[in-house]
């Protein structure tokens, strides 16, 4: 996760009995690549100890705004100063009306109170403390100054009730996370379509015809966008990957759903990545019921889908990806001409640690220029990375390309009509 990466975290864990799930934060934040500070109210002591959060973070934990042996202790903002956010998680009732207050009573809200990053706040409380009628106008207060808020969510609570309170996943909060630091990135202010995942072709009620994308190459593009500052939509069809935090989700099954997904979603796209693994074929007729076992063969009659990416054309970047399990370079080279694409990553699909299901790949990146680019063995993260760098010196490239000069006679076309006096 690269957004993350040499970024400077200052958690600060309040008295929940969510604080012990902040222990696992902290934990995915530094295996992140991200330097995690830790600062405890007094109440959250009672919950977890400070040797807990430094044996992860391997950094100092802060709870003693007064401790003379604290690297911090004659500048109680120092904190405030280094932080590229501040993540509060969990936030109890009594934290946010501490914030709300503007009270600097302890380290953490003096810390909130001196920050210019963003905050992040995730609350975890008792259903009831939630609701009631101050808090709620404690988080409007909050909101309103720009303090931003992940959850709570609808769950067993510590008290045995289900109800709206508990604290979100790492992972939900990573993804906010994320998304605020990206903003002002060098995708920021444009607009990215991404498809993903397999499509499904049914042929009766319970049964279809599909393949074994997992979505995750395309799921990855759009989250490394997103944190590049990108507004993203993301096409996607029937896969068992979490909602990507601030990615606008078309959920699609068959390919005819995907294509008018993809066409309506273009018109205001910038750059177009189809990672989206699009059935050829479809089953003739779909069958009202489903089919009995009867002989020993049953025949499927198959009609040809609709060529997505050939039909998506517009003033965009516009990537495909070619899955091959033979001559890869002259059936990827054919796929950039025939379909009208800026560039092509041909991957070979019966390689082991590339292609469908896996959290690798190798690509062997095609522009119009003839030019295969082969990159290393990398994570699907590490290829959207690098993948988003090619289309973003493209994009910069289209943008200083100098306008056609007037046809001639047309500014005397424009000039304006003398009238009479």
């Amino acid at each position: 996760m690269t957004a993350l990466k040499g970024k400077s975290i200052v958690l600060g864990v309040s008295g929940s009995i969510a604080a012990y799930k902040a222990v696992d934060l902290a934990s995915k934040l530094v295996q992140a690549g991200a330097k995690v500070d830790v600062i405890m109210t007094t109440a959250a002591l009672e919950f977890v100890t400070p040797l807990t959060f430094r044996s992860i973070t391997h950094r100092p934990v802060v709870y003693d705004m007064f401790d003379p042996g604290s690297e911090l202790a004659v500048e109680h903002v120092a904190l405030a100063h280094r932080a590229d956010i501040l993540v509060i998680a969990p936030a109890t009732a009594n934290t946010m009306a501490k914030l709300a207050g503007g009270s600097a009573d302890e380290m953490l809200t003096a810390t909130a109170l001196a920050t210019r990053a963003p905050i992040l706040v995730a609350p975890a409380m008792d259903a009831g403390m939630y609701q009631n009628r101050a808090t709620q106008d404690n988080i409007t207060r909050l909101k309103e100054r720009g303090v931003a808020f992940v959850g709570p969510e609808e769950g067993r609570l510590a008290s045995g009730e289900i109800g709206l309170g508990r604290f979100s996943e790492a992972a939900t909060i990573m993804g906010h996370i994320r998304l605020i630091l990206g903003r002002g990135g060098d995708y920021a202010g444009r607009r990215v379509l991404v498809s993903a995942g397999p499509t499904q072709e049914p042929f009766d009620p319970v049964r279809h015809i599909t393949n074994p994308s997992s979505g995750k190459m395309g799921y990855a593009v759009a989250e490394a966008a997103r944190d590049r500052g990108a507004r993203v939509t993301l096409v996607t069809g029937p896969v068992a990957l979490a909602d990507p935090v601030g990615v606008e989700m078309v959920k699609v099954r068959t390919a005819l759903q995907m294509r008018e997904a993809v066409l309506r979603a273009a018109q205001s796209a910038e750059a177009v990545i189809m990672t989206a693994a699009v059935s050829d074929y479809r089953p003739s007729k779909i069958a009202a019921q489903k089919i009995k076992k009867g002989g020993e063969r049953l025949t499927i009659e198959m009609v040809k889908n609709p060529d997505i990416i050939a039909e998506t054309q517009g003033n965009f970047v516009k990537v495909g990806f070619a899955a091959e399990s033979q001559d890869l370079i002259a059936n990827a080279r054919e796929k950039l001409v025939s379909k009208n694409l800026d560039l092509v990553a041909a991957n070979d699909i019966t390689a082991a640690d590339a292609g469908f299901a896996v959290d690798t790949n190798r690509i062997i990146l095609l522009d119009r220029e003839g030019q295969a680019d082969p990159w290393p063995l990398l994570t699907k993260e590490e290829v959207a990375e690098r993948l988003l760098d090619r289309v973003l010196a493209l994009l910069k490239k289209r943008a200083q390309k100098p306008k056609a000069a007037p046809a001639p006679g047309a500014a005397r076309l424009r000039r304006p009509v003398a009238r009479p006096q």
